[in-house]
């Protein structure tokens, strides 16, 4: 008996501790991890996040740059860090596109992190350097067929989604050539911009305003149907690859097994966040679409998106060492 009661005690005081501490949380600056350079979407999706949740949950939420390994180095600071709600990450479809290509991923997707809140989505664009022969993805896979040595490809990330839907893009066009990777969209764009490669697949918020000054041209979209900003710019389903369809995405992550309570707040708050005027007057406007949703919608939502990149990297017989 006095067993019994001493574990219902144990119980209690746990339950105690953990609602007090979501009931506190936070009384500490807070970490969000970005694992690539600055001045990418992700970065500017979790910049903008970061200064809203600081507004109004009173600590800053300050952004923390960790680039490096495809955004490996930055997700598995996050993986091995303490479950409290202090250190977070911001990231894109290349947390779970990486253990897909990469022999060796020093994290779990589904046990190493807590699934706070799906944060919204972008189209993607295929954009040319204005040398390239070119006015849409088909007359480019035509002429990249033609003299494959004439061309070349480049991506922001392995494992991200620009790389992905690029791969999948030179499999359904039967192209031969290969991916340059850069360290960052911002490093693949200076590339793009000087002419150092013909094309690239990139978040519309980065490439719009190079396109809308014709230091680009977009050659198609990646989305199902063509987008309101730009319809004259076809898709890659009407280009000759038929079904295509991606949008890159952003979620925030904890570390596995953050306490509930503390999750649900996180939640609640950045629910709150992603539907304000301040997100939709800085990302609205680029293409992003705000869609919060909580671990009940987002943990499905990553189990399909990881079936979806595992048929694309296994047609495409991708494999990074």
């Amino acid at each position: 008996m006095k067993r019994w009661i001493g574990s219902l005690i144990a119980t209690l005081i746990a339950a105690t501790s953990v609602v007090a501490h979501a009931q506190t949380y936070p009384n500490r600056p807070v970490r969000i991890i970005v694992p690539y350079v600055p001045g990418g979407t992700v970065d500017l999706v979790a910049r903008v996040l970061a200064q809203r949740l600081t507004e109004q949950m009173g600590q800053p939420f300050v952004v923390d740059n960790r680039a490096g390994a495809s955004g490996v180095i930055g997700s598995d600071l996050v993986a091995k860090a303490p479950a409290d709600g202090y250190t977070l990450l911001v990231q894109s479809p290349t947390l779970i596109a990486n253990p897909l290509m990469v022999r060796k991923v020093p994290y779990d997707v589904v046990t190493d992190f807590t699934p706070v809140s799906f944060l919204g989505s972008v189209p993607m664009v295929v954009a040319a350097h204005p040398s390239v022969p070119a006015e849409n993805l088909q007359q480019f896979l035509d002429a990249a067929r033609a003299n494959p040595k004439g061309f070349s490809l480049g991506t922001s990330a392995i494992g991200s989604p620009m790389h992905v839907s690029l791969e999948a893009i030179k499999f359904g066009g039967k192209l031969e050539m290969p991916i340059v990777a850069y360290r960052g969209t911002a490093a693949a764009l200076n590339d793009l911009l000087g002419g150092q490669i013909s094309v690239i697949i990139d978040a519309l918020p980065s490439t719009a305003p190079h396109i809308a000054s014709g230091k680009l041209k977009a050659l198609a979209v990646t989305t199902k149907a063509r987008l309101p900003s730009m319809p004259k710019v076809p898709t890659v389903a009407e280009s000759g690859i038929p079904g295509f369809e991606m949008v890159t995405w952003y979620g925030l992550w904890a570390p596995g097994k953050l306490p509930e309570a503390v999750a649900k707040r996180l939640t609640e708050e950045t629910a709150k966040a992603m539907r304000s005027s301040l997100v939709a007057e800085r990302l609205g406007g680029q293409g992003f679409v705000a869609a919060p949703m909580g671990p009940a919608q987002f943990a499905p939502y990553i189990t399909k998106e990881i079936a979806t990149y595992a048929r694309i990297v296994r047609d495409a017989k991708i494999q990074i060492d």
